[in-house]
């Protein structure tokens, strides 16, 4: 390529880089959440269905690109130590839960203002501790998590609804020992956080 070719791709680029500063660029959004949520187990026999009770806190991000400080769409990962309940099982132990999915929101592109976003979650697990003889954990997770946020400068004061099915449980008792798709676990919970959006 010759010296005018070098030239014009070099403005080409430099265009380019500064119509997307203009648009928006890379965030990032740690945070810190409160959940609250209940379900219903469905096991196979010998054990009964159940409810269940999960509360706790966790931490979570949000990691991707917006366009023109409106529009945000990225990575949504959650990560929390809540307790855990089952009501037939009469157990109630500390677990570990995660899960992740894609998310997009709009956002109003001032330092005050009001934020919607929703998210598809893909995968998620729930693992609480063995109690009174029974070690179960939930897997295959997916759902979605639909929230709204005020935003204070850098931080945003969060309110979510989350829906999640574990379509996969492995239970281990004194009575049986068994891995199944038959036995899910369904959950809505809903989760109060603070977290801050950064543009990079």
């Amino acid at each position: 390529m010759n010296k005018s070719g070098l030239l014009a791709l070099a403005l080409f680029g430099s265009t380019m880089a500064g119509a997307y500063a203009a648009k928006g660029g890379v965030f990032v959004e740690p945070m810190v959440t409160y959940e609250q949520g209940q379900g219903k187990i469905n096991y196979q026999s010998p054990l009964n269905n159940s409810t269940s009770h999960m509360d706790g806190f966790g931490l979570g991000a949000r990691a991707g690109f917006q366009v023109s400080d409106i529009i945000f769409i990225g990575a949504d990962g959650r990560y929390s130590q809540p307790t855990f309940k089952d009501s037939s099982l009469n157990t109630k132990s500390d677990a570990k839960a995660w899960n992740w999915g894609p998310t997009l929101g709009v956002q109003t592109p001032t330092d005050l203002g009001i934020r919607i976003w929703g998210t598809y979650i893909v995968d998620g697990q729930v693992d609480p501790k063995k109690d009174k003889g029974v070690d179960a954990k939930f897997k295959d997770g997916s759902g979605y998590r639909f929230g709204a946020g005020i935003k204070l400068w850098i931080t945003s004061l969060n309110l979510e609804y989350q829906r999640m099915t574990y379509d996969t449980t492995d239970v281990s008792t004194n009575i049986a020992n068994f891995s199944t798709k038959n036995a899910s676990l369904k959950n809505d919970s809903w989760i109060l956080s603070v977290s801050f959006p950064i543009g990079l």
